[in-house]
């Protein structure tokens, strides 16, 4: 609410120095007025102050300034007020006579005033919005998750979902599957929807990707093929994720899993094939469309117990939370990699 209080004030400060140049820019032009009839011009505005002098019908004055219906006005070098009512509009006439440069000068240092005063203003704001839209998405995201949890592109995927509509006690993530004592599969996000349950996989790369889902390795080609990585196929390792997971509830067995293995980063998939039915590689720019397609060309399933199903993915969950968990599953994945006992 701070936010959007400052943002009001910051529009009411532009819009009163824009109201209060405007005069200024037409401040050059003189505006004159004819008598419509004879007229008492007054020493003040009202008819309380004495009379300075007589205009007669059709006499045309020099306008000065207004106040309320009085109008002061200039008439053969005396200065007075004049009720309105009694004095029609006649003609404008700029001001050229007297230093015409330094008003052409002046003219545009305003102009200039108003610009700077206009761009500052909509910097201001886009700053003011964009925090306020920064602090909205973590409050967002720490319905499901917090800042420090996962990677970035994990995060990101979570407020992706939930601006999507996917409501919170859905979307689970970082989620630690007990294997056996001490062993774990990682999965970096579950949703739980009406047509059944997708895990995500996500990946965060660059360069060129080549796969298949039938190999055990996938190919990552950076500096236009001269450098090769190596990365395990993310289809098999999601794969084991969403088995680890039939295994934790008899009826996980029954319930239709779907597979998403996300890109992000500045990747391009150049050659992936043999993907599964009911898995989907897809870069992060248009992921909501691939879960919007299954939504929609699925069927509704009913779950026999769908808060038990819950509240395993929220365990899930808690397991990935602890420290302890998390410092053994990174020595079982050094372990199974095996390479600190490979000796050159």
């Amino acid at each position: 609410m701070e936010i959007v209080r400052l943002t009001m004030r910051i529009k009411q400060i532009l819009l009163a120095t824009l109201l209060t140049l405007f005069p200024l820019l037409s401040s050059f032009a003189t505006d004159y007025y004819i008598a419509t009839s004879d007229l008492n011009v007054r020493t003040g505005a009202g008819t309380g102050y004495s009379v300075s002098f007589t205009l007669q019908k059709d006499d045309e004055v020099e306008l000065l300034s207004k106040e309320n219906n009085w109008y002061k006005i200039k008439y053969l070098g005396k200065t007075g007020y004049a009720y309105s009512k009694y004095l029609k509009f006649s003609r404008t006439i700029s001001d050229t006579k007297s230093n015409p440069p330094q008003q052409i000068v002046n003219t545009l240092l305003i102009g200039a005033y108003v610009s700077l005063a206009i761009f500052l203003g909509f910097i201001i704001y886009g700053k003011i919005r964009n925090i306020y839209g920064k602090i909205q998405d973590k409050h967002l995201l720490e319905s499901v998750t917090h800042e420090g949890r996962g990677e970035k592109s994990e995060r990101d995927l979570i407020l992706k979902l939930l601006k999507y509509g996917i409501p919170e006690q859905n979307i689970f993530h970082d989620l630690f599957v007990e294997k056996s004592k001490g062993e774990f599969s990682q999965a970096d996000l579950v949703i739980v929807t009406e047509v059944g349950i997708i895990v995500f996989e996500v990946k965060d790369y660059s360069g060129w990707i080549f796969g298949s889902g039938n190999q055990s390795q996938w190919t990552k080609v950076l500096a236009y093929g001269k450098q090769k990585y190596f990365f395990y196929n993310p289809i098999k390792q999601n794969n084991t994720h969403i088995a680890e997971l039939r295994r934790q509830l008899y009826q996980f067995e029954n319930i239709p899993f779907f597979s998403i293995v996300v890109f992000y980063g500045d990747c391009e998939l150049k050659n992936i094939n043999f993907v599964p039915n009911g898995t989907f590689i897809v870069k992060s720019k248009r992921v909501l469309e691939v879960v919007r397609n299954i939504l929609r060309d699925n069927k509704p399933f009913l779950y026999p117990n769908e808060n038990e199903v819950l509240r395993i993915l929220r365990e899930a969950v808690t397991n990935g939370g602890i420290i302890e968990n998390q410092i053994q599953h990174s020595k079982n994945i050094i372990d199974m990699l095996g390479t600190h006992r490979v000796f050159d």
